[in-house]
């Protein structure tokens, strides 16, 4: 018989006859870590023990998927997670997030970055002077910290050069709380900030985050730049998040500085939810309300006007709105740059 022969029949390959399974490891034995650091799809994770605590070398598994591990995460680890040399555990699951710092390219943007897992505070770091604050990217980190469910902590370096005040008065309707510091000055208050929380160091290039990390924990050795006389602008010198423990407990997560911190991801309603007295008034308003002051029937003006908002509260609050919409209220302080 012809191999075309139009009467010649196949049989089509066997299907797997292997029954699937709806059943999958509980890993119930598995060892938590805590993500400090990845490097070329390695993770670096801390395990408590009773010794303290270990550093264990391990890699995504392959049912995660798409599932994203990032700095800050709590991982459960099967396999090998004795960290001794040339171990290698895998990383089964990624536990609930508690909070999830997250940025955009920019603006139009609408693709979320996720940076930072289970912070608790958010450590804004600015100086006063050399080179000058830049108000409109403290709003942005302070719109970031809220919308993460994170505590903002305003951390003023360089106060030696210039006078803090008129930044703060800025804030202080706003509730921040914030700590002032300068080149080789008692870190005291600082280090009470955060003790036994996770922080998250944030901050313009040359504002001296890494001063106050090499300060704060003996032999860390961050590289420290200068300040562009001309431009008034710092450069890199730390190229990548980097997590310290403290020496009384507690993590600092070091992050490089930027310039830029995109809030496309930022909804109006979810900004508003971090200030309680605010929202309250806000269920007032009309459906779809922006709450910004252009916005027609706002209930924020009317409390304002009977006097049952602080009319700086409501104005330091819509700035923020405005930062997180890439423009500046006409009558917010101007940025320097």
């Amino acid at each position: 018989m012809s191999r075309y022969d139009e009467e010649a029949k196949y049989d089509r390959p066997k299907r797997r006859t292997r029954p699937r399974t709806k059943d999958r490891p509980s890993y119930d034995d598995a060892v938590i870590g805590f993500v400090f650091t990845r490097d070329r799809g390695r993770y670096a994770c801390w395990v408590e023990d009773s010794n303290g605590g270990r550093e264990v070398t391990a890699m995504k598994a392959r049912q995660l998927g798409r599932t994203g591990v990032i700095v800050g995460d709590r991982v459960k680890l099967d396999g090998n997670a004795t960290g001794d040399e040339g171990s290698l555990a895998r990383i089964v699951e990624v536990l609930p997030r508690t909070t999830l710092l997250r940025r955009s390219a920019d603006d139009d943007d609408p693709v979320e970055r996720p940076l930072v897992a289970n912070a608790d505070q958010l450590v804004i770091v600015v100086a006063v002077a050399n080179p000058e604050p830049r108000t409109g990217l403290i709003d942005r980190f302070l719109v970031a910290a809220y919308d993460a469910g994170m505590r903002p902590l305003l951390c003023l370096t360089k106060t030696d050069l210039a006078d803090p005040d008129p930044l703060l008065s800025i804030y202080r309707p706003l509730g921040v709380e914030s700590v002032a510091t300068h080149q080789n000055g008692d870190l005291s208050k600082l280090r009470e900030q955060l003790d036994d929380r996770t922080s998250v160091l944030v901050g313009h290039s040359g504002v001296g985050k890494s001063t106050l990390v090499n300060g704060l924990i003996p032999g860390a050795d961050r590289a420290i730049g200068v300040v562009n006389e001309v431009t008034g602008r710092g450069r890199h010198t730390s190229t990548n998040t980097l997590v310290l423990r403290l020496p009384e407990g507690g993590w600092l997560i070091d992050t490089p500085g930027i310039r830029s911190f995109g809030l496309a991801h930022v909804e109006p309603d979810q900004l508003i939810h971090a200030f309680p007295d605010l929202a309250e008034i806000a269920e007032n308003c009309p459906r779809g309300c922006t709450h910004t002051a252009d916005a027609p029937d706002c209930a924020l003006d009317e409390a304002v006007t009977e006097g049952r908002a602080d009319a700086a509260r409501v104005d330091s609050f819509r700035r923020l709105l405005a930062s997180r919409e890439g423009r500046e209220l006409r009558d917010a302080p101007e940025e320097a740059t």
